[in-house]
């Protein structure tokens, strides 16, 4: 069976409705491809005749919610995405932090974490850093809203694309945080031992009694309406320390929000301190 009929508007627009409220995603007309293309294989799997019974299936199924969710988001991302960013963290960020909070221990959040590879890039490079910085400590929280990223991510097995690009681009921390069997590679335990991965809903509070020295929120704000970014973005700093960083993804700028951050250089914003008289 295959799910090629015409669908009548006002079930796009009550299937739309359906991303927003579970995922807070805006999606237009100009998406129905897209999402029709995610799926129509679900329907198919579960012999369902057209979208309205699928909608009937999503109220009256909350398993079934998860599942929608995994399909409708969008989880690409690589080790070392955007070299710029690497290079703040390991030249500017880390040595200032490590100078001013002696002792303490740098809490980090990668947010939309999708399949760990940002988390896991964060935990080789902190590693990197504890070479020279052996009293250096951290905790890194990696959440999604999507269950299956997750589940890949604490699994920290890698293949393919992602795992090519770390090799050529980081070929000494392959070697250093990365057991390889045959094609495959797994994180090992230095790069696991302080990280963590749990599923939450950026619009919510992180309810995490950490401060968050640094949050990695990129290449997710893209998807929200303003109303919703400004939205995710106070949930963001709730979680965060004063003075905490916070970057963002190279197609987005916090710059036309109403947000209590303020720019530093672009994808780096730091949690304004406010004082009170």
């Amino acid at each position: 069976m295959d799910i090629d009929v015409e669908v009548d508007r006002s079930t796009q627009q009550a299937l739309f409705e359906r991303v927003r409220r579970h995922t807070g995603i805006v999606m237009t007309d100009r998406k129905w491809a897209l999402l029709h293309g995610r799926l129509r294989r679900r329907l198919q799997t579960l012999a369902l005749a057209d979208y309205r019974d699928y909608l009937a299936l999503l109220e009256g199924e909350a398993e079934e919610v998860g599942h929608f969710i995994d399909l409708v988001t969008t989880n690409e991302t690589t080790f070392f995405r955007t070299p710029r960013i690497w290079d703040y963290l390991k030249q500017s960020f880390l040595p200032e932090w490590a100078e001013k909070h002696r002792g303490s221990t740098l809490q980090v959040w990668s947010a939309a974490a999708s399949s760990g590879e940002e988390g896991y890039s964060c935990a080789m490079l902190f590693e990197e850093f504890r070479l020279t910085h052996p009293l250096f400590r951290y905790r890194i929280l990696g959440t999604d809203i999507s269950s299956q990223v997750l589940r890949d991510a604490s699994a920290g097995i890698y293949q393919g694309r992602n795992l090519e690009g770390l090799r050529r681009s980081h070929p000494a921390m392959l070697e250093r945080y990365m057991r390889m069997q045959g094609e495959r590679g797994e994180m090992a335990p230095a790069a696991r031992a302080s990280i963590s991965f749990r599923q939450h809903n950026l619009f919510k509070p992180l309810l995490e009694p950490a401060r968050m020295d640094l949050v990695l929120l990129r290449n997710v704000l893209i998807y929200f309406d303003e109303a919703g970014q400004e939205a995710v973005l106070a949930q963001v700093r709730k979680a965060m320390a004063p003075g905490g960083i916070l970057i963002i993804g190279e197609s987005e700028s916090l710059t036309r929000l109403n947000t209590g951050f303020e720019f530093m250089q672009p994808l780096v914003y730091r949690n304004r301190v406010t004082t009170h008289a």
